[in-house]
């Protein structure tokens, strides 16, 4: 089980530096804006922004800023057996960094997580630990993208951006496998792989957020805006919008929220 020991938003700090010390808890960093100088078990590492850093039990680490301030997230936690049997990042132990693909979405979550820490708002306890784990998983799976062969990102990007363009009109796996020269099951098991959803799952994704937003900003008529994106089965429309949102479309409408940063994962 995932325990927060606390979170730090380092808003440039003149002359920041940490010690050289040899870590009891993990160090998940996000990295907002300029750079940072680590020494991580006797090597030199720059984090910048846009990048997430995973620094594990027992890593020997010093830090100071590196060409100016900077900003981050730093969040400090500790783990339990269970997730070490699920989570390669704690099984093998090892310092990583990576440029993350959904940068304002993690900067969101690790915002919110400092915010409730920080507060003393009802129920943050459960909050922070929902939290934490999402972002746990989340890196997780960016650094797990660190070790995929560049053929299979280059084949899902191919698949996300003509999803992209596409996400309207009935898209078939037989016809997304064409366009990569792949068979389907292949397919659907490397995108899987690399964004962490299906195809389908993909395009209900782009669906619903195009939905969040017609729904808040248009006039269009929940009916309307079903067929506008293609389910002409009204009710299954329904079912989808509440499965991502925890809403009905109608609720949805009527409740003044502002679309959500659905994950494109």
């Amino acid at each position: 089980m995932l325990s927060l020991l606390s979170v730090h938003f380092d808003n440039r700090i003149p002359n920041w530096r940490t010690n050289l010390m040899l870590l009891n808890h993990n160090v998940l960093v996000l990295m907002i804006e300029g750079k940072i100088k680590y020494t991580i078990n006797d090597r030199t590492v720059i984090g910048e922004k846009g990048e997430l850093l995973f620094l594990p039990i027992n890593t020997l680490r010093a830090g100071e800023n590196d060409e100016g301030e900077h900003q981050k997230f730093t969040v400090l936690f500790n783990h339990g057996e269970e997730d070490s049997e699920e989570l390669p990042i704690f099984r093998k132990g090892q310092f990583i960094k990576c440029k993350i693909r959904n940068f304002e979405y993690f900067k969101h979550r690790f915002e919110k997580l400092y915010l409730e820490v920080v507060g003393d708002g009802k129920f943050n306890r459960y909050l922070v630990s929902g939290i934490l784990q999402e972002l746990v998983g989340m890196a997780a799976r960016e650094f797990e993208l660190v070790e995929a062969a560049p053929i299979k990102l280059k084949l899902a990007n191919e698949l996300q951006k003509y999803m992209v363009a596409h996400y309207r009109q009935p898209v078939q796996i037989d016809e997304l496998a064409s366009l990569i020269h792949r068979s389907s099951n292949y397919t659907i098991s490397m995108f899987r792989e690399v964004m962490g959803v299906s195809p389908i799952q993909y395009i209900h994704l782009l669906r619903m957020k195009e939905a969040c937003n017609l729904l808040t900003n248009s006039d269009l008529s929940v009916t309307e805006i079903s067929n506008y994106l293609g389910y002409y089965d009204h009710s299954y429309f329904f079912r989808i919008f509440k499965k991502y949102t925890s809403m009905s479309p109608t609720a949805y409408k009527h409740s003044g929220l502002s679309p959500p940063s659905l994950q494109l994962f």
